[in-house]
């Protein structure tokens, strides 16, 4: 089926293909699909809890979420479909209108390792290739891979489709393709193909990385929600007690800690809130204990402690820092 490119979309981005085992909703319009209908889903439906991801072509950008058991666990953008940044879960969604004009959406199955091998190849640089080795020639780059024992990954982009080979000690062990539903037949006669020959004219572009890290798991927006209204509980509690200076503190102890914790630079209270922090779970939860305990220290009055301003402030969500390990990370014990 040939799709409109939408409004605006950059030919190369809007074009871009990757490989996928099952297709749970094919490149569609998105004023056809309820986004969020579409995620909420997935989280609901057993047999919806899948790896993969959701690819959204929007008027001037690409956006991908990655799933894991249903779950988006984190998401990238890129405007070129080249380069890419991860971008907050709450703010890739966001981005789509609730009843938009432009753009498709398509959702995927993929394994969790090639959805770790687009995560890599999309935010982290790539490593050279030596000056002497051509890689877009078969007969010099897998011999060099081989020699080197190369550990890591291999993106091919050709033919706006996106490729990735899996090495260990030199030696291709997995490969993530995307061959037209051609999945039959030895994987060396598959990787042939994305090198010109007969069936094939186009050259293509490779990059390569080391073996990439798991999939990051974004802290939930949900989470960082709980903890934006954490602050500004905590900071309420102390200039009801008397601290009128609490909010300066807050604003003191984030300070000092941005360069320890970056993420404090982008929502606590007090600071810029342009935009949602890109941090998993633990790092926030390290990053709120060490702010909540610097303020804690400084401007708690006499009149109470710090134990009691985070039992109350924390006590109808307590379940949720503890998952997240607020509690474990403070200087204080905080009993309910």
């Amino acid at each position: 089926m040939v799709h409109d490119l939408p409004a605006n979309m950059p030919s190369k981005a809007a074009a871009l293909r990757f490989p996928h085992e099952r297709t749970f909703l094919p490149r569609t319009k998105l004023a056809y699909v309820h986004l969020r209908n579409l995620l909420t889903d997935a989280k609901r439906d057993r047999a919806a809890r899948v790896f993969g991801y959701v690819a959204i072509w929007l008027p001037e950008e690409l956006v991908m979420l990655y799933m894991q058991e249903g779950e988006v666990v984190n998401a990238t953008s890129s405007i070129d479909g080249r380069t890419f940044e991860a971008i907050p879960i709450a703010a890739a969604i966001g981005r789509v209108p609730t009843e938009p004009e432009l753009g498709e959406v398509t959702f995927k199955e993929a394994d969790d390792e090639q959805l770790a091998c687009m995560f890599c190849a999309q935010t982290m640089p790539s490593e050279p290739w030596p000056d002497e080795l051509d890689p877009r020639n078969p007969r010099a780059l897998f011999p060099y891979l081989a020699a080197t024992t190369f550990d890591g990954t291999v993106e091919i982009i050709v033919d706006s489709t996106v490729n990735y080979l899996v090495f260990r000690d030199g030696t291709v062990t997995r490969g993530f393709l995307v061959d037209g539903g051609v999945t039959q037949g030895a994987l060396v006669e598959r990787v042939r193909r994305l090198f010109p020959g007969t069936e094939r004219r186009a050259v293509p572009d490779l990059r390569r990385w080391p073996v990439p890290p798991p999939l990051p798991v974004q802290a939930p927006p949900s989470l960082i929600k709980a903890y934006r209204e954490l602050a500004n509980t905590i900071i309420a509690a102390l200039v009801a007690e008397g601290a009128e200076s609490a909010p300066a503190v807050a604003e003191q102890a984030r300070l000092v800690l941005c360069d320890k914790h970056p993420c404090l630079d982008s929502w606590l209270p007090g600071g810029r809130i342009a935009r949602e922090p890109v941090v998993d779970s633990a790092t926030l939860s390290a990053a709120m204990a060490d702010w909540a305990s610097e303020l804690l220290w400084a401007a708690t009055p006499e009149s109470t402690s710090p134990e009691e301003i985070l039992r109350v402030a924390t006590h109808d969500r307590r379940h949720v820092f503890q998952s997240a390990g607020l509690f474990d990370a403070l200087p204080w014990k905080v009993e309910f």
